[in-house]
């Protein structure tokens, strides 16, 4: 190879430095994306993460409100088995008849009047009444 003149070494620098900062650019642009995604990632887990935190109060609650409606209901079924367990002791029948005040007391009939006919309403007229329309 010929020796270079100094025109053509310096001209050789300034290349190599345009490369560079070529490069220096591209890892630059590199870094601001992938900068921008790693904040785009962040940004996206926040939202997400309060979004999880409403959901998880809400489930909080409808739980806390359910856990209230099976107390209330297990309360019930305690005092409806103490009734029914005193209901079949000895003398559970006589109590039964004493909290019973429409039964009837012994040696008494009881009277039930039935009546064929149903009795006159607001809708119906009476049978025998004189409002019936004549038919064709």
């Amino acid at each position: 190879m010929p020796p270079r003149s100094p025109a053509e070494a310096g001209g050789y620098g300034l290349e190599s430095q345009l490369l560079s900062l070529s490069a220096e650019r591209q890892e630059l642009m590199c870094s601001l994306i992938g900068l921008a995604v790693k904040l785009g990632l962040v940004a996206l887990t926040g939202v997400s993460l309060f979004q999880l935190a409403g959901a998880y109060q809400q489930r909080m609650e409808s739980q806390g409100e359910i856990s209230a409606v099976l107390e209330l209901e297990n309360a019930k079924l305690v005092k409806a088995r103490e009734r029914f367990d005193a209901l079949f002791m000895v003398e559970g029948e006589q109590r039964l008849i004493r909290e019973q005040s429409q039964w009837i007391a012994p040696n008494r009939l009881r009277v039930i009047w039935q009546s064929k006919r149903p009795f006159p309403t607001v809708e119906s007229p009476a049978p025998g009444s004189g409002n019936q329309s004549a038919r064709p």
